[in-house]
């Protein structure tokens, strides 16, 4: 296919406010081994892209400055080692970084084929929240259908992706969010129980549901002191897993308690994590998962799209924190 030498991207000059977010030109890139170059339709929005641009989450070694870690649209071209095939089809992927672009590389491996049911804006919406919630509350937390977790942040786009996943896969979910309109939308959402933070206690809400014998997992993004209370909602033989902190890298906690209880901790990054692993889990949900999104089952909530330049306003409205699900660029 004829690809151009230069493209539009976002590819901030210096950290900052969302107003650095402006279009610029930059090379078109060239797919290496085990590559493909994605001409790209649209790309997802999260709150790594926002810490990045704040200067306090520098892309991986070998990955690009330009933001953007999901994208979806079409092979353009490919490196050596990929099918030719490849060519003309449509795909989301995960990627390091550079999805806010015009065009983008992305190992083969990292690349799911977009069915006829979803549109590029949903395509582009799934790989990030899916890959993150698969790995940890399925497979660090063990979720398995009967057990009934607890998951904070219920209306952003990993809390929504953790619901539909839960109604899929027959899992209990009570979550948290900011408000009662927040929590009525959860629940329209498939969420199971949801509580206001601001309104209730959530330690003392997950017990009262649970009718005290708590938790089987937490997914949790906000660290800080919410994780000595999250532990306080686990069963015995619980687990936590821990996926961003927000509120904080660093907590005090009980470890007699967890040692009584036998209680598990753990958590994960997945950005600086190799291809090699990434194409795992894409191997992986392609099975397990995907026949779903195929048969229309499992679909991404979209909160709002805007325009590639207007970035800054799709950043504005992640900090916010009005969004429900996912804010995505259309390219």
């Amino acid at each position: 296919m004829n690809v151009p030498d230069v493209m539009r991207a976002i590819d901030p000059a210096a950290s900052g406010g969302p107003e650095v977010l402006v279009v610029s030109e930059r090379p078109v890139p060239r797919p290496g081994e085990g590559e493909v170059l994605i001409r790209v339709a649209a790309a997802g929005v999260n709150r790594p892209d926002v810490l990045q641009r704040k200067g306090g989450y520098p892309p991986p070694p070998g990955a690009p400055s330009i933001l953007g870690l999901e994208i979806a649209g079409e092979v353009v071209a490919v490196g050596e080692g990929v099918e030719p095939a490849l060519i003309g089809q449509p795909v989301c992927a995960l990627v390091a970084g550079g999805g806010y672009a015009e065009y983008c590389l992305a190992p083969a491996g990292q690349c799911l084929p977009v069915p006829d049911v979803l549109s590029m804006v949903e395509a582009a919406a799934i790989p990030e929240t899916l890959f993150t919630v698969w790995t940890n509350l399925f497979e660090r937390g063990f979720a398995a259908e009967g057990d009934t977790v607890l998951v904070h942040g219920g209306t952003s786009g990993i809390g929504t992706m953790a619901i539909a996943l839960c109604k899929l896969f027959g899992v209990e979910i009570i979550v948290t969010a900011g408000s009662a309109g927040k929590c009525a939308r959860a629940l329209e959402l498939g969420a199971d129980h949801a509580i206001d933070y601001k309104a209730a206690d959530f330690v003392d809400e997950v017990t009262r549901i649970t009718g005290g014998r708590g938790v089987q997992v937490v997914l949790d993004m906000v660290g800080g002191d919410y994780l000595p209370r999250n532990l306080k909602c686990l069963a015995e033989d619980g687990r936590h897993v821990s996926i961003a902190v927000q509120r904080g890298a660093e907590a005090t906690i009980p470890i007699f308690d967890i040692m009584r209880r036998r209680l598990t901790l753990t958590g994960s990054t997945l950005r600086p994590r190799d291809t090699g692993f990434k194409s795992m889990v894409a191997d992986e949900l392609a099975r397990t998962v995907w026949p779903h999104v195929e048969a229309g089952r499992l679909k991404p909530v979209i909160d709002r799209t805007f325009p590639l330049a207007c970035a800054a306003e799709a950043h504005a409205r992640m900090e916010a924190g009005d969004h429900v699900g996912k804010i995505v660029l259309t390219i």
